[in-house]
């Protein structure tokens, strides 16, 4: 259901795993080529998986319950995912001149954040079905 604020959050990280990883470089290297979400295949295929799992928690709004767990599964992919980041930057040069880091490698931080937002939110209806359940 589109007037529910969770599928808000929840389209918002569609579009941040599936658009913007090939707009926004997630790191230069020495040569300054610019390095994009494209160029490598298990960063490509997470942030795609980041996308289907926050479209398929968007089509199960009848069961909340099974929403609340396609979310968990997702921030616990977009972990995964800022652990490659962190791993890779850790291994790239840290001076200024040499190679630079992108502001890509932060939209599975914002992704997670979008995921507990919309998790909330959920759990908020949750209650409500549950006390309007209770008044019966």
């Amino acid at each position: 259901m589109i007037q529910r604020i969770q599928t808000v959050y929840l389209f918002v990280v569609i579009l941040m795993g599936a658009v913007l990883p090939f707009f926004v470089n997630l790191w230069s290297d020495a040569a300054g080529n610019e390095i994009y979400a494209e160029s490598e295949v298990l960063f490509s295929i997470s942030f795609y998986a980041t996308a289907v799992l926050a479209l398929l928690a968007i089509t199960r709004y009848k069961n909340r319950k099974n929403q609340f767990v396609l979310n968990r599964l997702n921030m616990i992919l977009n972990l995964f995912l800022l652990g490659f980041f962190v791993y890779r930057s850790l291994n790239l040069s840290g001076e200024m001149n040499i190679s630079e880091k992108g502001i890509g490698m932060l939209i599975p931080v914002f992704s997670i954040v979008f995921l507990v937002l919309a998790n909330r939110a959920i759990k908020k209806d949750e209650d409500l079905v549950k006390s309007v359940d209770r008044l019966r």
